[in-house]
């Protein structure tokens, strides 16, 4: 069983409220291989909401407001479903500050991306559980 980023299977959960659909992703949800999730939505974030990125060890919105609480116990919830369902493999969305696998964005709000894993993401690695993204 795989968990999987819930933008990736055309869920509209994104910041901007968009969505970043795979048909290999969705599929593997139809047929039943994979579970979506999306920790921000789990933290009680609107969709749309403001454009959040990891700086250090904290989450900023682009106004400033710290969501770090917010991420890093939802991030904690999933790490929970993971292990209910039996999750061995994690497929998130390059970019996001808690599903982001590889890259993140910089901090600055300014588009440039540096090597690094959401929240969510790091933790699921850090337990054990295959990250990779699409």
């Amino acid at each position: 069983m795989k968990l999987v980023a819930a933008c990736l299977c055309g869920i509209n959960c994104r910041y901007d409220g968009a969505n970043k659909l795979n048909n290999e992703i969705r599929n593997m949800v139809a047929c039943g291989e994979a579970v979506p999730v999306c920790p921000e939505l789990m933290a009680g974030l609107p969709t749309p909401r403001e454009a959040c990125e990891r700086v250090g060890d904290k989450i900023l919105s682009v106004t400033g407001k710290d969501y770090t609480e917010d991420f890093n116990n939802w991030a904690n919830e999933t790490l929970k479903l993971a292990k209910n369902i039996g999750a061995t493999e994690f497929i998130g969305k390059n970019g996001s500050p808690s599903c982001g696998v590889g890259m993140q964005y910089d901090g600055t709000f300014s588009g440039k991306q540096i090597q690094g894993d959401g929240v969510a993401a790091e933790l699921l690695r850090k337990n054990n559980i295959k990250v990779s993204s699409i």
